[in-house]
């Protein structure tokens, strides 16, 4: 078929813009990284039926394309988990962050700045390598005494604060603050059990789905 010489170098330089400009237009996909312990480590549940597999499902049902990477650790602290980042950072390039870390800094009688610090250095090098953060936040058992636990739940607050991350204030509302919470709980009552972790899903969310595009 005849084309005009004109007709003819504007279709081939359309064609050499659309090849150069093509990625550039293309969606890229969320990447959710998740630092967490042992709660978000499906820690004594079947895998596949913690919350961080479930966010997986809701992301499917919502229809939002985006890339979940679980690299949480039973029994990881804050220490840990800033040790672990920036390779993290460097291999996945995640998007967005959420840190999910502290209850073992507390279990093992760490100074709550040294726990504050470090998720601080960890949303600042998040936000530095162009992720979102959300920080999921802990309480601690009442035995731990009122003032160690107004402390403790505070420096989640002002972490977020300082940053300007989001934050869920306490993964396990819903769950350890209930009449009977116990049944909740495995048999070390420490670890939510399998038809909890939707209730730690639905803490998570609304604040998550903030973040998203």
């Amino acid at each position: 078929m005849y084309r005009h010489p004109l007709l003819r170098r504007h279709f081939i330089a359309a064609t050499v813009l659309g090849a150069v400009a093509g990625p550039s237009w293309s969606k890229t996909v969320p990447v959710i990284l998740v630092l967490g312990d042992s709660l978000s480590a499906e820690y004594g549940l079947k895998r596949g039926s913690g919350w961080v597999a479930l966010l997986e499902q809701k992301l499917a049902v919502e229809k939002i394309g985006a890339k979940v990477i679980n690299a949480s650790i039973s029994g990881d602290t804050t220490s840990g988990g800033r040790s672990r980042l920036g390779a993290l950072l460097s291999e996945q390039r995640p998007s967005h962050v959420i840190i999910e870390l502290g209850a073992n800094d507390a279990l093992r009688g760490l100074p709550l700045e040294l726990t504050q610090d470090n998720l601080n250095q960890m949303t600042r090098s998040a936000q530095k390598a162009g992720a979102r953060v959300l920080l999921i936040g802990m309480q601690m058992p009442p035995n731990y005494g009122k003032d160690y636990g107004a402390r403790f739940a505070d420096l989640y607050t002002a972490v977020a604060k300082a940053n300007k991350a989001a934050l869920v204030p306490f993964l396990l509302k819903g769950v350890a603050d209930v009449p009977d919470s116990l049944r909740s709980f495995q048999a070390d009552r420490i670890h939510p059990k399998e038809e909890a972790h939707p209730q730690l899903l639905a803490n998570v969310w609304p604040e998550l789905r903030k973040l998203l595009p």
